[in-house]
């Protein structure tokens, strides 16, 4: 099949790579010279992907009708902040039929809306699909065997759309429930922030595993609140990416964390990296959302205060052991 991936980051090329190995004519756009250049001429994403060559049968491009010209398929893999733009920018050139794919985990700090409703808002489309799970573009781009979700409203358009992705070590699954696969994806980032400030605090292996299982729960109850099933959460986009983010190396928002924990301010690291934690603004989005729908998300609550009210993370971590005891369930 044509399939387009919009977006030069890392896991944009990550999947272009993986596309390509399952034998499709693969485009891949960037928004700008700077962003383009490198790879067409080097064949490598050195500043998001490095040591993963992109085969040169991969057309990369700069304009947005060039790539989207006869897709198959699409695949926006940009930031959810840039996802509404990217989306207005994309609709008058989607062919009717060709299946759209989203990859952002985030929430729209300005609405609160799930990508797939930005998306839907933007080109009238209300068939896109999402792939979430536990998925670093480090270990995709490399083959690594990783197992994750493909979420959409019609069963049958999700099982048409698999095999675009689906090969010997990437496995996808297929899922109905849209709101809580996009919801799982989008959360456990802060939840991971989170993670990392234990790390740079100097805590254990304990206080991690009961952040995350408590953290599991506060995901599980905002998504229910919204429309989600809460088992939706106990897999693949929820428990599963929750683990790989909380605890990897190569996870952007767990080290945003870390460097919180060693007492760097949100501004700091924000403006010595050039990566995307998307964790940072969907922090800001989960606690609207969860003030909207009266739902107790402590850990949420003070990563939010960590990193835009300037509250030491050590005293954080205090006051969400101090709270008031309660049966677990």
């Amino acid at each position: 099949m044509n399939v387009t991936v919009i977006g030069t980051g890392g896991w944009g090329t990550a999947l272009a790579v993986l596309l390509h190995r399952n034998g499709h004519r693969v485009t891949l756009w960037g928004r700008s010279a700077d962003e383009v250049e490198p790879i067409v001429r080097d064949r490598e994403n050195k500043r998001f992907l490095p040591g993963v060559p992109v085969p040169l049968e991969v057309r990369i491009v700069l304009d947005m009708a060039t790539a989207a010209a006869g897709a198959d398929a699409i695949v926006l893999a940009v930031p959810s902040h840039g996802m509404r733009n990217i989306a207005r920018q994309l609709s008058p050139l989607l062919r009717p039929k060709c299946h759209l794919v989203h990859v952002a985990k985030g929430i729209e700090v300005e609405t609160t809306a799930r990508m797939t409703q930005v998306i839907a808002e933007e080109t009238g489309r209300h068939d896109c699909m999402v792939l979430s799970g536990p998925s670093h573009a480090e270990e995709v781009g490399r083959g690594i065997p990783t197992a994750v979700v493909l979420a959409g409203r019609d069963a049958t358009q999700c099982e048409r759309a698999r095999p675009l992705f689906m090969n010997d070590r990437f496995r996808v699954y297929t899922h109905d429930d849209v709101t809580g696969v996009e919801l799982g994806g989008a959360i456990k980032n802060v939840l991971a922030i989170a993670a990392g400030v234990c790390d740079g605090l100097g805590f254990g292996d304990n206080t991690k595993a009961a952040l995350c299982t408590r953290g599991l729960a506060e995901m599980a109850r905002l998504g229910v609140a919204l429309g989600a099933r809460r088992e939706t959460f106990f897999g693949l986009s929820g428990l599963g990416d929750l683990v790989v983010t909380a605890f990897s190396r190569h996870s952007r928002n767990r080290a945003f964390g870390e460097r919180l924990g060693r007492g760097e301010t949100a501004e700091q690291i924000l403006a010595s990296t050039v990566t995307v934690a998307e964790g940072v603004k969907t922090a800001r989005s989960v606690m609207a959302l969860a003030k909207s729908h009266n739902v107790e998300m402590p850990i949420c609550r003070e990563v939010h205060a960590i990193i835009y009210e300037r509250k030491p993370p050590l005293l954080a971590m205090r006051d969400l052991m101090n709270r008031e005891a309660r049966p677990e369930f």
